[in-house]
């Protein structure tokens, strides 16, 4: 079974296409770090620019949900929908981008995971260098759920779209009945090929 799994990938590398195929990929994955990159600046002067009007209004959250009930019960309807709404968007983008640039095998808590630490970083060098905020661990939960949401709407077809241009799609395996051996299984895609030959 080793050696016809060798001759197959070697096969797929071979077939016409295949560098169209990895300049695609190579492309996709440019464009997705330089817009990360450019995210990032972006996610820099939103959060770390200093507010010396709410100097004496930013305090430190370290409870889930406090800032939640302080935008239920103090905001007008349109002030927490700024707020919460904000919070989402800034980290959707970690869900559209971080599935090109992460590993298939657990992808989705991979990028849950990488959005949950670089908003944990930003929001302590919040409350540690600038002026006027503070520390709220709820960012970080909407922050942390907007990757989520986007990584399921969108991000999630964008995952499967960029790796299976790498000729190793998550293939559905067929079953293939063999005389005296039982069933066997090959791909899909293996077996569209050999009913167009």
């Amino acid at each position: 079974m080793t050696s016809v799994t060798a001759r197959t990938s070697k096969a797929d590398r071979a077939r016409p296409g295949g560098w169209w195929r990895v300049l695609v990929r190579v492309l996709v994955a440019l464009v997705a770090f330089v817009a990360l990159i450019l995210f990032s600046a972006v996610l820099a002067r939103l959060t770390l620019t200093p507010s010396p009007a709410s100097d004496k209004l930013a305090g430190s959250n370290l409870r889930p949900g406090a800032s939640l009930r302080q935008y239920a019960e103090s905001y007008t309807f349109l002030a927490a929908c700024k707020q919460i709404g904000g919070n989402l968007l800034l980290g959707a983008p970690f869900g559209l981008l971080l599935p090109v640039l992460v590993a298939r095998r657990m992808r989705m808590m991979r990028v849950l995971l990488l959005t949950a630490i670089v908003m944990v970083l930003v929001e302590l060098a919040q409350g540690a260098l600038v002026q006027g905020r503070a520390f709220d661990v709820d960012d970080v939960i909407l922050n942390t759920a907007g990757a989520l949401i986007a990584y399921i709407l969108v991000g999630r077809r964008i995952g499967h779209g960029y790796h299976a241009l790498a000729g190793s799609p998550e293939r559905t395996r067929l079953p293939i009945t063999l005389r005296g051996k039982g069933a066997r299984y090959r791909s899909k895609s293996h077996a569209g090929d050999n009913e167009r030959k």
